[in-house]
């Protein structure tokens, strides 16, 4: 739809693209009116990233017609897409990880002086100016590939905004965002829309649509399903629309299991300093236990769901399983058979699948040696096991012998988790499980967490969603600086309770308190 009196930037005539015999879009139409923020919903693979890349120039639509302030237009690669005024600051993010930021900036195309030398001191001071506008502190000589997730965000979309575009296209912006790291998308947001362009904007939070769009557009499987002004639609709407049904309850009840017995830990820290954060850190994991990991960007979460996996060596304090001290190495100890315990990553895409090779090799590589027979590989006892969790967890069973590249971003999250199924893992380190995922394998996601809580295992979660914690968590530890500042048992966790202690309000005697 396009709003009263409003000129149009972007429309989509009927426009169809396949992939072999998978239609990812088909014959989808809607408009975007000049100068607003439009949401583009749905599920995983919906069709939401197909037609971003439609627009972006990465692809060419099979039928359809793609008009640009009115004009059709033939988006055959990127340089028209730029040409027509559309920057793209992908989820995927497209940053070369062994280059400076400030080369980054500059790709694919440098401004040079008459004689073909690059203008590189005007051009940084150029770049950094931007990035000071943006309320960004970047180093320019900044290697990419070490700095965290959501600083490579916050450079992506940056890039997209130095090139001036007149239509900016936002995929997935916030999945790599937290906290006061969203609350700058918002204003970058606003600011843009103050300025007059339109941006496109697909996201699986509805808070955030809600304050960032004033129109949005629902695909399901490829087919345009509604168009309007978000106002006009509750939640609940929202999701029958986008997943073609009604979620009686988003998040599982609480089984009689949950109100924990005082059992013994599964896996515990003691005064465990780790990483560049985690400093003096203790937590007590329980079998049948979720136990939410809270915390604002940066504040050590990260190191200690690494160092409990083995990836990130300990400075001092214990590991213990067990009730035993553990020293992990590597993840190759977190592996063991007596121990167990499988990571999923911040990163699906870069630190927990490797997206060329098909399902069944990512869901067996932790355990492979279970599968080798006399140094062969029994390839039928692995395939067996893989789809055996594939049709426990809703993965299709084509996923055996396909890619992992190929499936939508919730269905590769779930085979990130299968491998760990697959190991019979008994402790499971969650980190920000549903980032990047639609409402629908969410649910699937939480189902599957409580399930596995409830038969036994041990969940350490963390979650960027402060909603998430609340609902899915027996018990939440608040990290503040690289320490702890709240432990909250069932019933004292609340949103207001776990924001408090994130922004430090609590004091350290009261978390003395509660940690006695």
């Amino acid at each position: 739809m396009t709003l009263p009196g409003a000129t149009t930037a972007v429309e989509l005539d009927a426009v169809s693209k396949s992939f072999g015999a998978t239609k990812a879009v088909s014959d989808v139409s809607f408009s975007v009116a000049s100068g607003t923020v439009h949401a583009l919903l749905g599920e995983n693979g919906a069709g939401k990233s197909t037609t971003m890349k439609l627009l972006s120039g990465l692809i060419m639509p099979d039928k359809g017609t793609l008009r640009i302030d009115g004009a059709q237009v033939r988006l055959a690669s990127p340089r028209d897409a730029h040409r027509a005024g559309i920057q793209t600051a992908f989820q995927e993010l497209t940053l070369v990880r062994d280059l400076s930021v400030l080369d980054n900036m500059l790709l694919p195309r440098s401004p040079r002086s008459l004689f073909g030398t690059l203008k590189r001191g005007r051009v940084a001071a150029e770049v950094q100016q931007h990035f000071e506008s943006l309320g960004l502190d970047i180093d320019l000589a900044a290697e990419v590939g070490h700095l965290d997730l959501a600083m490579r965000q916050k450079i992506e979309i940056a890039r997209a905004l130095y090139r001036r575009p007149r239509i900016l296209l936002l995929d997935e912006p916030t999945s790599a965002l937290a906290g006061n790291d969203v609350e700058w998308l918002g204003r970058i947001v606003a600011d843009s829309k103050a300025a007059g362009i339109t941006v496109l904007f697909i996201s699986h939070r509805m808070p955030e649509v809600r304050d960032f769009c004033d129109t949005m557009t629902i695909l399901r499987n490829g087919r345009h399903i509604s168009t309007g002004r978000v106002a006009d639609y509750s939640d609940g709407e929202v999701v029958e629309l986008i997943i073609g049904r009604s979620l009686d309850q988003t998040f599982p009840a609480r089984t009689a299991t949950t109100s924990l017995k005082p059992t013994a830990p599964v896996l515990e820290t003691r005064a465990l300093t780790a990483g560049k954060k985690l400093r003096d850190v203790d937590i007590d994991l329980r079998p049948g236990e979720i136990l939410g990991i809270a915390g604002l960007q940066g504040m050590g979460q990260l190191d200690l769901f690494s160092a409990c996996f083995g990836a990130l060596a300990t400075r001092s304090g214990d590991i213990r399983v067990d009730g035993k001290i553990v020293h992990l190495s590597s993840p190759a100890d977190a592996l063991h058979p007596s121990l167990r315990i499988g990571l999923l990553p911040e990163d699906r895409k870069t630190e927990g699948l490797f997206l060329k090779l098909d399902g069944t090799t990512n869901a067996s590589l932790p355990t492979i040696g279970a599968f080798t027979r006399g140094g062969l590989i029994d390839g039928e006892a692995e395939r067996q096991a893989a789809e055996a969790v594939f049709s426990v967890i809703d993965v299709s069973p084509v996923a055996s012998y396909t890619e992992a590249e190929a499936f939508s971003g919730g269905n590769q999250q779930k085979i990130a988790i299968a491998k760990w199924l697959v190991a019979e893992s008994r402790i499971l380190l969650l980190f920000d499980p549903t980032r990047g995922i639609d409402v629908g394998t969410k649910h699937q996601i939480y189902e599957l967490m409580r399930a596995f809580a409830d038969a036994g295992g041990a969940v350490l979660f963390h979650s960027t969603e402060i909603p998430e914690l609340v609902h899915l968590s027996d018990r939440v530890v608040v990290l503040y600086e690289g320490r702890v500042a709240a432990r909250l048992d069932l019933e004292e966790i609340d949103e207001l309770a776990i924001m408090n202690a994130a922004l430090g309000s609590v004091s350290a005697s009261e978390a003395s308190r509660w940690s006695a």
